[in-house]
């Protein structure tokens, strides 16, 4: 592996650490102890573009959340990792759909998780990174959701420019991240790193209700706060093919409502307008499902016409991702009360928000001629210096696991 960070470095000290020699791309296992505790580790280091997580190393770690999931052992993940390997295409989006599904069981299943956090958290990294109930930070680390090179071209400006450069590190910084939420610690040299580590592992309550307590906080980060939904009714052509009856209002790009389909009943909730995904509506999605969590309906399906989320400054001012897991979150706690959740992608998806709404959902339907990429086109060539063209045939979508079945309507999503 490449070499550590210092907080990286101190926790594997902490942990008495031993790394296998074989490695996944950017992953390597290991166990460790404390107390005299075994714990599993998960180290993804950026020895190789920049630590992207792809199919094998979406794998491997999955497998080692399913064997923690059965013993209930502790894990710590360290991270150090730009999200998923883009070049991988869908290949590696459906392995995150995979990987993150367990991730959240293991939450569930009350498995002690702990993040270490490199100098990159982006994207997908970020993600999983709060899939753990505590993370340190080391004195350089970046989370967010969008990288700088995605940023700064969301901003219209390079990522090299002195003034975008200064806006992001006060952003982006980990004192920053620390101070919008007390389960971020940032490492120093006198941290008590054994301590901090006891403390993340420690066995905890109900997950769901911790989940809850942790949107109703993230509420509270709009200092304004948010106005009020002003819903209204609405009439969609693809809902007109798949439903006997419904009833459907829309707010601001959020979708929500009942129908028949079948022989049964179901709610549904969506996100739609094409509109890049803020923290705003995101909380108001998770509001939305959380409200059925108290009252579960059999099935709840997920509407989803949304490419990616919102690369601004001002939502990662306000920790993006996690109102993006908070989503995720929501949906798995409703799906463990019983209930049959569903994503349909009935236009565009992809990115973390298509990972965050399909982890949690028992299948993952496309309409035909609904477009899924890993990331929107702008958002790859940042990345990779070209964007890749085409959309998708469902076989693809298939082969790659993000899409399990086909709906076809009798025509394709915005050509009606």
């Amino acid at each position: 592996m490449s070499e550590p960070g210092e907080a990286q470095a101190a926790a594997l000290h902490a942990l008495e650490a031993k790394l296998e020699t074989e490695r996944a791309g950017n992953l390597t296992l290991g166990r460790g102890v404390l107390d005299g505790r075994g714990v599993r580790l998960a180290v993804i280091d950026n020895r190789f573009a920049s630590g992207a997580i792809g199919l094998a190393e979406a794998e491997k770690l999955g497998a080692l959340l399913k064997v923690a999931t059965l013993e209930k052992a502790p894990v710590a993940i360290f991270l150090d990792s730009a999200g998923a390997k883009v070049s991988e295409g869908l290949t590696a989006l459906g392995a995150f759909r995979a990987l993150y599904r367990v991730g959240l069981q293991a939450c569930l299943a009350g498995v002690p998780l702990a993040a270490i956090l490199g100098r990159n958290c982006y994207g997908g990294s970020s993600m999983l990174a709060h899939l753990a109930p505590q993370r340190l930070f080391s004195p350089n680390t970046q989370l967010a959701m969008s990288g700088p090179a995605i940023l700064a071209a969301g901003a219209g400006m390079s990522a090299i420019d002195e003034m975008f450069r200064a806006m992001a590190a006060a952003v982006l910084a980990p004192a920053a991240r620390a101070k919008s939420n007390a389960a971020n610690t940032l490492w120093s040299p006198g941290t008590d790193v054994a301590g901090w580590l006891r403390q993340a592992l420690a066995a905890r309550g109900d997950t769901a209700t911790a989940w809850r307590f942790r949107h109703e906080a993230l509420g509270a980060r709009f200092e304004k706060g948010l106005p009020p939904l002003q819903w209204e009714g609405v009439r969609r052509k693809d809902f007109e093919k798949m439903y006997a009856t419904y009833e459907a209002r829309e707010s601001h790009g959020l979708l929500a409502g009942q129908g028949r389909r079948g022989d049964a009943d179901e709610a549904f909730i969506g996100l739609t307008g094409k509109q890049p995904l803020g923290a705003a509506r995101a909380w108001q999605f998770a509001e939305a499902v959380w409200q059925h969590v108290e009252r579960p309906p059999g099935r709840l399906e997920v509407f989803l016409d949304c490419a990616s989320h919102a690369p601004r400054l001002e939502d990662e001012r306000l920790v993006l991702t996690e109102f993006i897991t908070g989503m995720s979150f929501a949906l798995a706690a409703l799906a463990a009360k019983g209930c049959a959740v569903g994503l349909t992608i009935v236009g565009q998806a992809g990115g973390g928000v298509y990972v965050a709404l399909a982890a949690p959902a028992r299948r993952v339907a496309s309409v035909y001629g609904a477009d899924i990429q890993v990331l929107p086109g702008a958002a790859v060539a940042a990345i990779l210096g070209e964007a890749q063209g085409g959309v998708p045939s469902f076989d693809d979508y298939r082969a790659a696991g993000v899409a399990d079945e086909e709906i076809k309507l009798g025509f394709v999503p915005g050509k009606a």
